[in-house]
């Protein structure tokens, strides 16, 4: 069995140089050989969510990924999973770009749209907000450019 081996897109590139730009506005005095470096992949749900939430911030907006699973908790010396506060169907994250509200749903390969999401899309879309679902971070950048006319 070959595996396919992850190759970076341009945008996650830009990304990265990105981050590092944001470091050096951020701590200018930071000597240069001290700075972490800052390494993104898009091919994972985690990773395709931090290079959005990280892009959006790095671009004058707010984002925040919400945590849809529940918890564990130790209940008579047993480990039962308590469920979550978030409403059933929350996309993964949350922003605000250019005073608009706007929720991402990350689906990497396969995965598809549950019932319980495509309702809380069509309440985001009632309400005004923006809804997108993200597949990989190259088409995210094309919806935000697109959307926020920014390059």
């Amino acid at each position: 069995m070959n595996k396919i081996r992850y190759q970076k897109s341009q945008a996650v590139k830009d990304l990265e140089r990105q981050a590092l730009d944001h470091f050096h506005r951020e701590y200018p005095n930071f000597p240069e050989y001290a700075i972490p470096p800052q390494s993104y992949r898009d091919n994972t749900a985690n990773g395709l969510t931090k290079c959005i939430v990280d892009y959006i911030r790095y671009n004058g907006g707010q984002a925040e990924r919400i945590n849809t699973t529940g918890m564990p908790e130790q209940r008579g010396g047993r480990i039962v999973w308590r469920k979550s506060n978030t409403m059933k169907g929350s996309a993964d994250i949350s922003a605000t770009i250019a005073g608009r509200s706007v929720k991402i749903e990350v689906k990497i390969g396969l995965d598809r749209q549950s019932e319980a999401q495509r309702r809380y899309q069509a309440t985001v879309e009632r309400a005004g907000g923006l809804y997108l679902i993200a597949k990989d971070f190259t088409s995210f950048i094309e919806w935000y450019s697109k959307t926020f006319n920014r390059a």
